[in-house]
């Protein structure tokens, strides 16, 4: 870990579906590339859950310190295009309740973690280029920071087939912007660009296409010349906008029971939502396996490595 205070950025550790880097500026970088679709698929949640037992582990060593958490898509043209529909689809044919639940409540583990910088001392960043639907949408809002592009679009698909987002959006949104347009961002099914965003405050920092890496950069050296006060500001705005647990653990029993109900028209709009998660999903640099398709207890955290990075 000494290869840490080079001042070279780094490749911690690279998981099926994600990438851990550290930078010089104390930051860590993770980015997704989920497979077989740009979506929260099962595998993508359990390597997030492992990379973040890793950064606590990071943090806590003090061989690579780290002030900020970056969380950012590999994939042109998308952050995260939400559930995995697919899976969904599968579930509730079968009536598997649950399975949907075990599903649900992976994903407001790993979100509510996130809310709460893994309890570190670390502002996390959403970096925000391409698409965020659904739960992409939710992931970007856990973060202390969303930073996006022009040409960024977020939204909630979920009324389109007659259910609604249920790791965490309502909480999230209400909490940042109010409830009465958190509804309307929630129930309208569009996709709103990331200016409209900006300008009703759901986005903190809004860059030109192409420049959100270095709108990070920008930020992350504004942030620390006042990080003292910024960092209390965090700490005081959790405690005001305190989200439970169990508040989210409610909301997730609400989605299942909703999910159950859907009827065989909705579950053809949801096929045509598949099929936009498929068409968008892309190729890392690197070969990595297919993502499985069941719902599995993470493994064990597994020892950290390091590389320089080429």
């Amino acid at each position: 870990m000494d290869a840490c205070n080079t001042g070279q950025s780094l490749i911690l550790r690279n998981y099926d579906n994600l990438r851990l880097e550290y930078r010089q500026d104390n930051s860590l970088w993770s980015f997704m590339h989920a497979h077989p679709r740009p979506c929260f698929t099962p595998a993508l949640l359990q390597d997030f859950i492992r990379m973040q037992d890793d950064i606590v582990e990071i943090v806590h060593s003090g061989d690579c310190p780290a002030d900020y958490l970056v969380i950012a898509s590999d994939v042109p043209g998308v952050f995260n295009l939400g559930g995995d529909l697919a899976l969904f689809r599968h579930l509730i044919e079968h009536r598997d309740r649950d399975g949907l639940f075990r599903y649900a409540r992976r994903c407001i583990d790993v979100l509510y973690r996130n809310f709460r910088s893994l309890e570190l001392p670390l502002t996390v960043i959403s970096l925000v280029q391409g698409s965020a639907l659904g739960g992409g949408f939710e992931a970007a809002l856990s973060s202390s920071v969303i930073v996006a592009e022009r040409s960024a679009e977020m939204g909630f698909p979920e009324i389109l087939f007659n259910l609604f987002p249920g790791m965490g959006a309502w909480s999230l949104l209400s909490r940042k912007v109010g409830s009465g347009t958190a509804g309307r961002l929630i129930t309208s099914g569009r996709r709103y660009k990331a200016e409209e965003l900006h300008e009703l405050g759901v986005v903190d920092v809004l860059a030109g296409d192409g420049e959100g890496a270095l709108a990070v950069s920008r930020f992350i050296r504004h942030h620390r010349r006042h990080g003292n006060g910024f960092r209390a500001i965090e700490r005081v705005r959790r405690y005001c906008e305190a989200i439970g647990y169990q508040e989210l653990m409610h909301i997730v029993e609400e989605w299942v029971d909703a999910a159950l109900m859907l009827a065989p028209r909705d579950l053809r709009m949801m096929d045509r939502l598949v099929g936009m998660q498929n068409r968008k999903r892309g190729m890392h640099v690197s070969s990595v396996p297919p993502a499985e398709s069941q719902v599995q207890e993470p493994a064990a955290s597994f020892s950290l490595s390091c590389s320089i990075s080429a």
